[in-house]
């Protein structure tokens, strides 16, 4: 007897399994998935996720061998946790909080994490905040039977360029495939929305859909303000357009609660525009499409031009889309610096499987294991799971990245421009303005807020706070903090890093 035991997703190919493994397909979607899953493994075992399109994460209990497996999708979509008590018993969820609740647990701070989070901006790698939790990383399964452990690798991206085929074949091969991805994204009885900002890849997922209504964000900062042209995409489309305005106000307020949701802090500052939209989105939907994945797997981001001038010298640096601290840097703000705790050895194994392979494909494969994981995917998941909203990516697709691991690199980037494939069937169905248009990414006005008066009172006190002094060196972190407020705005980064630790702090070990 095979039991459920964790299960967090959606398979998008319930159809096709349903037809392969006889089950019946009117069942309820939830007693439909974990029929899928069951006879999935009955059926291919540990070889199960092969045959599985979707996001999904979950834990199944082999009743007859005794036996825990536990799977991750590909990308790690949806996140995974599991603890050794000092008993040699596994807790294992889909939260931390699920973890911190069972019998066994003993709550203690991962501080090495503290050294690489102020580079990265997001918990990479295994390892958490929270000592002994860990992350089941994506791609991999795990078997714990007779109290042993095993972890296997059962899925990676891997790299084979094809030079046979035209720009145009390539455009053609991302349309029609995801023309056959979109009817999977939700049945015929759910009702979506889909979020938009003014890019390409919300307003293509946007064009292949059915669905209604749009859902954006803005601010009454012009300059940061996508709202406009995204309403003006969703006029052309035919498409309704929901715009949550965000308040500095509302932003700040909200940064406690986003901290305690996301289970790890997390220093990317679209992280709380992008809870406040989920929470707006929640209002009138119970499911939304966005857009992640194309970026890292078509070349979207501007760096990425880049990618030939730094040839070999990448993996002597590159850790994926953010790096803001140094060494030297850190060395002097932390009171416990350990020289041998270094971001770069977080990917020194992705530059082993790429090796031989461009430096633009290096890149990308850095950013799709530890970026896509550590921030993408965890902030979608956590803030809309929070805010009682399903989001579902039809980007991130195993049969999108086949595409993207076929393509060379030069239909991915040019001296002009990224995602020059991608773009190109995007407007097969946008107008070229949308299609082409230079790549903004989801911008918040923080760098502006944070400097003024009369929003920036936490920040300042969690600066000058007993957590801060129990961490930092406090002349070199107010140092940083004073610099930025007098008016180097690249500075900002560090300053909202450092805050959100703090606030993440106060919310696990100090207020709970």
């Amino acid at each position: 007897m095979i039991i459920v035991k964790e299960y967090r997703g959606h398979i998008r190919n319930w159809e096709a399994l349903c037809k392969e493994l006889n089950i019946d397909a009117s069942l309820k979607r939830e007693a439909r998935e974990e029929e899928i899953l069951i006879r999935a493994y009955q059926t291919w075992g540990c070889e199960m996720a092969d045959h599985m399109h979707g996001m999904f994460a979950f834990a199944l209990w082999d009743e007859e061998e005794k036996k825990l497996f536990c799977l991750r999708d590909q990308f790690g979509t949806k996140p995974f946790y599991y603890y050794e008590t000092a008993d040699g018993q596994l807790l294992y969820g889909t939260m931390i909080s699920q973890i911190m609740e069972k019998p066994g647990f003993v709550k203690e701070l991962n501080e090495e994490m503290l050294q690489l989070y102020l580079s990265l901006t997001y918990v990479a790698g295994e390892n958490t905040f929270f000592k002994g939790v860990k992350k089941l990383l994506p791609g991999r399964y795990l078997i714990w039977q007779n109290g042993k452990m095993k972890i296997e690798r059962y899925w990676k991206p891997e790299f084979h360029p094809d030079e046979s085929k035209s720009l145009e074949d390539w455009a053609d091969e991302i349309h029609s495939t995801l023309k056959e991805i979109m009817p999977e994204v939700k049945t015929a009885d759910e009702k979506a929305e889909s979020f938009l900002s003014g890019g390409v890849d919300s307003s293509y997922v946007l064009a292949m859909s059915d669905v209604k209504m749009s859902d954006s964000c803005g601010y009454d900062e012009a300059r940061f303000d996508e709202s406009p042209l995204a309403k003006e995409t969703a006029d052309i489309l035919g498409r309704e357009n929901s715009r949550c305005r965000i308040t500095p106000e509302a932003y700040f307020d909200i940064v406690p609660w986003v901290m305690y949701n996301m289970e790890q802090p997390l220093g990317d500052a679209s992280a709380i525009a992008f809870a406040l939209g989920c929470r707006a989105t929640a209002e009138h939907t119970d499911i939304c499409y966005s857009g992640e994945g194309a970026d890292e797997f078509f070349g979207g981001y501007n760096m990425y031009r880049n990618a030939e001038r730094y040839g070999d010298n990448l993996k002597t640096f590159y850790v994926g889309n953010t790096n803001i601290m140094k060494e030297d840097e850190k060395k002097r703000i932390l009171k416990k610096y350990d020289p041998d705790v270094l971001p770069i050895e977080l990917a020194a194994g992705i530059y082993e499987e790429t090796e031989g392979l461009d430096p633009l494909t290096k890149m990308s494969d850095v950013d799709i294991q530890i970026w896509l994981e550590g921030d993408i995917y965890l902030n979608v998941d956590k803030m809309s799971t929070a805010a009682g909203l399903e989001v579902r990516m039809p980007l991130t697709d195993r049969r999108i990245f086949d595409i993207a691991s076929r393509m060379p690199s030069h239909y991915k980037v040019n001296e002009e421009q990224n995602k020059v494939a991608f773009r190109t069937a995007a407007a097969k169905v946008l107008p070229e303005e949308i299609a082409f248009r230079k790549k903004l990414g989801f911008i918040v006005p923080i760098r502006v807020w944070m400097a003024d008066d009369r929003y920036n009172k936490d920040v300042r006190e969690k600066f000058q706070s007993d957590i801060a002094e129990k961490f930092f060196n406090m002349e070199e972190i107010q140092a940083i903090f004073d610099e930025y407020v007098g008016g180097n705005s690249d500075n900002w980064r560090k300053v909202w890093t450092i805050y959100t630790f703090l606030v993440w702090y106060d919310e696990y070990f100090v207020k709970r």
